[in-house]
């Protein structure tokens, strides 16, 4: 049995399963409703129940009393529609909607998936969770002040583990911690979301996405995330390295082809290997986007990568007729050290 669940003052509802909570189902849906914990301890998802029943399913939860529950508080992280509901909540309608916090997180798993790409797998304390969106970063917090951001590349209902992508910088300290002395079980600090670059839902126009380097990991995130919530509108994705070992999660995006009819994939490598044996795309990668859409005024695009490919493709999308309020980009600007 599903419940139907209408958000007062907007146009939105969602359906919930039986036993999912609300917030479980508004996530599902698309919809991001304030959370932190998901374990009924922060108070955070706290809202009015307008119309309707819920129930939880351990009794009242350690965030709410009696007196907040008879008044029709319920905490949307654990509350289960017993009927169709109307619930009243302030939704996260942009990155502006989620206030930063700083946490801790324990490093759960470390990957190599290329001589100088690290996979990276955090996973914070028991009781609390990161809301983000889609496409979004973390800075890490160092010693002196310092700090190093880097972008998340899993989907906001994916929040069991962040992940990130880490690529080797010559001299850098927070790259050179994680790929000689970082080991399972580390203790690591950092403030976040932080960001504008993230999945506009709102929109009906084809999408490109371009990721450089390990700039793919946010692309991947808003991939995920528009899999999940069933954005069915076109995408092509691009993404440009140098050799083909530099494509770290190339199988990622060609499953994403095989089994999505709107989604393309096209790999650009800038630098070739003999012992590649590429066939594919070569060159600058957004190069490759304006010989393939030589005119991109009814796009929207999303890139991420090094600043020079950030601003080659920012000037060549703009002769090529892309609107400016259309280009949504993240540039990854090395620290200084």
């Amino acid at each position: 049995m599903t419940h139907r669940i209408r958000i007062a003052d907007s146009d939105h509802a969602f359906d919930a399963e039986e036993g999912e909570s609300v917030i479980d189902a508004a996530l599902r849906a698309g919809l991001m409703l304030p959370y932190s914990c998901r374990s009924g301890t922060c108070g955070t998802c706290m809202g009015d129940v307008v119309e309707g029943s819920i129930a939880y399913p351990d009794g009242l939860p350690p965030a709410i009393d009696s007196q907040q529950d008879s008044a029709g508080k319920a905490l949307f992280c654990q509350a289960r529609p017993a009927s169709d509901l109307v619930i009243r909540v302030a939704e996260v309608r942009d990155a502006g909607d989620i206030r930063p916090r700083r946490l801790p997180a324990r490093v759960e798993h470390i990957e190599e998936c290329a001589p100088d790409v690290r996979r990276l797998f955090l996973k914070l304390p028991r009781d609390k969770r990161l809301p983000f969106l889609a496409g979004q970063y973390i800075d890490f917090l160092l010693r002196g002040g310092q700090r190093r951001s880097f972008s998340l590349a899993n989907a906001p209902h994916d929040d069991e583990r962040l992940e990130l992508h880490i690529r080797h910088l010559p001299g850098g300290v927070f790259s050179g911690h994680v790929f000689n002395d970082m080991r399972e079980g580390a203790l690591l600090r950092f403030e976040g979301p932080l960001g504008n670059f993230f999945l506009r839902e709102d929109s009906d126009r084809p999408m490109i996405l371009m990721g450089g380097g390990t700039g793919f990991a946010p692309i991947k995130g808003i991939i995920e995330h528009a899999l999940y919530i069933g954005v069915d509108r076109p995408m092509h994705i691009y993404w440009g390295a140098r050799a083909r070992q530099d494509l770290y999660l190339d199988h990622l995006p060609r499953e994403w082809a095989e089994q999505h009819p709107h989604i393309t994939y096209t790999p650009v490598l800038s630098e070739p290997a003999e012992s590649d044996g590429w066939t594919g795309a070569t060159g600058f990668v957004h190069r490759q986007v304006v010989e393939d859409h030589p005119g991109l005024g009814g796009f929207d695009v999303y890139m991420s990568g090094p600043p020079p490919m950030i601003n080659a493709a920012r000037q060549a999308f703009t002769d090529a007729g892309l609107p400016a309020d259309r280009l949504y980009y993240d540039s990854f600007e090395a620290a200084p050290e």
